[in-house]
């Protein structure tokens, strides 16, 4: 799931009166037989995530495929559209995947995305253990710069974690899978959904307590704690042990690390979120801490500095970063088949409306 090949960002949204105007809310004419479904890239809850490659015009991207019945079924549905929506608005930032349009049989949502093939963060932090702190320190401020970004559209992102932190062919971040977003919250505002991810829960959403944006900056704590040592800071195999530790644990930052990286995991991992680093100016608190001093912010935006980090794919058919556990899998031969062979779920043509999206098509360069 992700950004172009190139990692080029998605173009402008053109404005009007204040207002972004997202294109057309529909594309009638989309349907799976567009394209050739390829291998399996990624697995979630409701569905895959596939390579495919539209047959008009041999362009990559990364498709995620969901079923209707599930997602009705455990009424996920809102969720759904919130990551639609979400995504729409992706399209200004250089460090979120893109979504290029959408559409939807009787039993299937697409999501037809930018394609990147850099591998998951937790792919080669799993392979290397740990990063030094100059690698570790440019995709924090990369990922920051997204979570930024989504704050100032009053969506809070709530699932930050390595496994949805994609690089790109050069090895810029892209942040990935926004289900779990939630938007319209106002910086003064809160939100009291228990979600997430058990290793990157802020001890707020534990205690069911209302929450605002700091829980990000806490999980982007919790992800450069990962980083650097290998391991979440308050992990337990024991589920209710972790929660324990998460909410009384003192945090334990094992030694070699520099003073300034120290100060930043402890002031983002504050239990106290109206302490926490970020809680007061938000992104502005964290782009400010001595620990990314080394980082023009600018250039960071604009990709002028150079990755620490080379993925070396030979193209957008190099797969060498996925886990084979997905690649090896056989793609289903009803991905692409249109109409669906099954009857329509009862409520699955209604529960959806609005979900079709078409954006112009843009040239995509690939690595």
């Amino acid at each position: 799931m992700a950004s172009s090949p190139g990692g080029i960002p998605s173009p402008q949204p053109s404005r009007a009166n204040g207002n972004i105007n997202l294109g057309p809310s529909a594309n009638p004419n989309a349907c799976p037989t567009d394209f050739d479904f390829l291998k399996v890239i990624g697995k979630g809850n409701y569905g895959k995530v596939l390579l495919a490659k539209r047959k008009s015009d041999g362009t990559f991207y990364a498709v995620k495929v969901l079923q209707k019945k599930s997602i009705l079924k455990n009424k996920e549905q809102s969720h759904i559209m919130a990551e639609r929506n979400v995504l729409l608005k992706n399209v200004q930032h250089p460090f979120l995947v893109g979504l290029r349009y959408s559409f939807q049989t009787p039993e299937k949502l697409y999501f037809v995305l930018d394609y990147v093939n850099g591998g998951e963060l937790f792919f080669h932090l799993q392979r290397e253990h740990r990063f030094l702190e100059p690698r570790a320190r440019f995709y924090a401020a990369e990922v920051a710069s997204a979570i930024g970004y989504l704050h100032s559209l009053n969506i809070i992102y709530r699932d930050l974690k390595p496994e949805n932190i994609l690089l790109d062919c050069q090895g810029h971040v892209v942040l990935t899978d926004f289900g779990l977003c939630k938007e319209g919250v106002e910086p003064e505002e809160t939100t009291s959904t228990f979600c997430g991810t058990p290793e990157y829960l802020a001890p707020e959403v534990l205690r069911k307590e209302p929450y605002d944006r700091a829980v990000d900056w806490w999980c982007l704590g919790a992800v450069v704690y990962e980083m650097l040592h290998g391991l979440p800071p308050f992990y337990s195999r024991d589920v209710a042990q972790m929660y324990e530790n998460i909410l009384h644990q003192p945090l334990q930052i094992p030694g070699g690390r520099t003073v300034a990286a120290c100060d930043l995991l402890k002031g983002l991992l504050h239990k106290d979120q109206r302490q926490r680093l970020g809680s007061k100016a938000d992104f502005l608190e964290i782009k400010n801490h001595i620990f990314f001093s080394p980082i023009n912010w600018d250039d960071l935006y604009h990709k002028r500095l150079t990755p620490p980090f080379n993925p070396n794919v030979a193209g957008p058919a190099d797969l060498k970063h996925f886990d084979p556990e997905f690649t090896q899998e056989a793609v289903s031969r009803s991905i692409g088949c249109t109409p669906d062979t099954v009857a329509s779920s009862s409520g699955a043509s209604s529960a959806f409306l609005g979900f079709s999206y078409a954006q112009e098509d843009n040239d995509i360069l690939d690595c």
